[in-house]
């Protein structure tokens, strides 16, 4: 196959040729990508054009997918919180939540508005709760079908931007959680005024959010596309553009076959486990901070309605920083890992604070508090590390399950080591979160050592051979595109 190289800054970029029998050239090279025949008119396009409107495509996704998964994130965050903004009133009380009782909390685009729509119908239910038994159950079935958003988001990201372009605009979304935290703390708050409504102050937190949510399931079903090859926003020419763009990413688009031969690697696979351990421990401090934040206020010494209004700095500091962390991934090579390492000593010193202060000093511990916003941070960087480091559609799928699998457990695991009998210091609940942040700082340190050593061992062989530095990069470009994974592609190679 003819190959015409144009090297921009992103990378190089693989041209086919044009080709009238695509299905035929499909076979012949071996691409199964769903995208591959967009991917083969990149061929149609002289490389002047397709620069010219790259910048065109890129503007369009930000203006129309960014908004659209920001505040999808944003809602899905305010439905976990609901139940710590309900906690705060006498949410725990009326339905005999006491001691770890309340501690209890799986085409892209079509099946997250689903989900959407069926979390928000469910969240309204939250309304008609009378005892333990209730809330329990629809606690675990709002879980089953939030489990999914996050995964869904990825790969929306990883879709339709190139691997330079990912980190920021995960960590845009994900510090959109600190906006839910901001509108649920002034939501609550409000709410909480109302005094002679029919229902009480806990179930008009679940009803007004539940409606804010059904509203945008219908949005997000009506604008989302399931891939660049549906996305009614975009020109047939566009679409091309788009597919080209994230090529250089070296794993795709998407696949319809499953590979049993994935499978297994992906499950033997060291840097899977490595990001699947940090998941999970991220996830027993998300787990405790999402849902004892007001609890753990009120045993400061404050109040129900001023505890959920405190949390607000929280989710200012969560909404500033996120995003911060990925712009320092987006514009300095290979500082992911580090920027895991460093970023986990902010709210691990929180943590410290809160464990070592003295009740007497509520506003320290309560500034101590607010650190623990930063925890979103070390989680958009390791799901960032995990889908622009793994190739191959089912061993990144099965990859990303694992993750979230794990993640929802530690989150699980997180609020069940809460105990309100331990109130008003959780010190079990503490110990077991500052333990998680250390494991994260070894774990991200180790797979920075592994990947790096990785690389440099590809490089080694690279030089004994034959085939160039270009070369090597344009055939990874074609290998993801016929679904080999990055353990097979030797042109592969991992982002720090």
């Amino acid at each position: 196959m003819e190959k015409d190289t144009h090297i921009k800054s992103d990378g190089p970029s693989v041209l086919p040729p044009s080709n009238e029998d695509t299905v035929a050239t499909k076979q012949t090279e071996g691409l199964r990508d769903v995208a591959a025949d967009l991917f083969l008119e990149i061929g149609d396009y002289s490389p002047e054009e397709l620069e010219a409107e790259r910048t065109t495509v890129r503007k369009k996704l930000d203006m129309i997918i960014m908004p659209i998964i920001c505040i999808t994130y944003c809602l899905q965050f305010l439905d976990k919180l609901s139940l710590n903004y309900a906690s705060a009133y006498t949410f725990i009380p009326d339905l005999g939540l006491e001691g770890h009782r309340y501690s209890w909390k799986l085409p892209i685009g079509k099946l997250t508005g689903s989900m959407i729509f069926i979390w928000s119908v469910l969240l309204c239910a939250h309304v008609g709760a009378k005892n333990y038994g209730g809330i329990l159950v629809l606690r675990f079935l709002l879980g089953m079908f939030e489990a999914g958003i996050s995964p869904s988001i990825m790969s929306i990201v990883s879709m339709f931007y190139t691997r330079s372009e990912q980190p920021w605009r995960m960590a845009i979304f994900l510090g959109f959680n600190g906006m839910s935290t901001i509108v649920g703390s002034l939501l609550g708050y409000g709410l909480g005024h109302v005094n002679d409504a029919a229902i009480a102050s806990w179930q008009l937190i679940f009803l007004v959010i539940g409606l804010m949510n059904f509203v945008w399931s219908i949005v997000f079903l009506t604008v989302m596309p399931d891939s660049a090859a549906n996305a009614r926003f975009l020109t047939h020419k566009q679409k091309v553009i788009a597919v080209e763009r994230i090529a250089k990413n070296m794993v795709g688009v998407k696949t319809k076959q499953y590979k049993m031969s994935q499978v297994f690697e992906a499950l033997l696979d060291v840097k899977v486990w490595t990001l699947v351990l940090i998941g999970m421990a991220t996830g027993v401090i998300n787990g405790g901070v999402s849902n004892f934040g007001s609890s753990l206020i009120k045993g400061f010494g404050f109040s129900s309605i001023n505890a959920t209004l405190l949390q607000l700095p929280n989710g200012v500091l969560e909404f500033l920083t996120v995003p911060t962390c990925g712009l320092i991934a987006t514009y300095v090579k290979d500082v992911r890992c580090l920027t895991i390492m460093v970023v986990c000593l902010i709210p691990l010193g929180g943590l410290l604070g809160i464990r070592l202060t003295s009740l007497d000093h509520r506003w320290s511990l309560v500034g101590s508090s607010w650190l623990q916003g930063i925890v979103g941070a070390p989680i958009i960087l390791s799901w960032n590390l995990l889908t622009t480091n793994i190739a191959g559609h089912t061993k990144r799928s099965v990859s990303n399950g694992m993750w979230f699998v794990f993640y929802a457990a530690g989150n699980i695991a997180g609020a069940n080591i809460f105990d309100t009998r331990e109130a008003p210091r959780y010190f079990s609940a503490l110990t077991g979160m500052i333990v998680c942040y250390c494991a994260t700082i070894a774990l991200a340190g180790f797979l920075w050592v592994y990947m790096a050593w990785e690389n440099k061992r590809r490089d080694r062989t690279l030089a004994a051979g034959e085939q160039t530095v270009t070369g090597s990069e344009e055939q990874a470009i074609l290998d993801g595109f016929k679904d080999r994974t990055d353990k097979e592609s030797q042109g592969f190679r991992y982002g720090l």
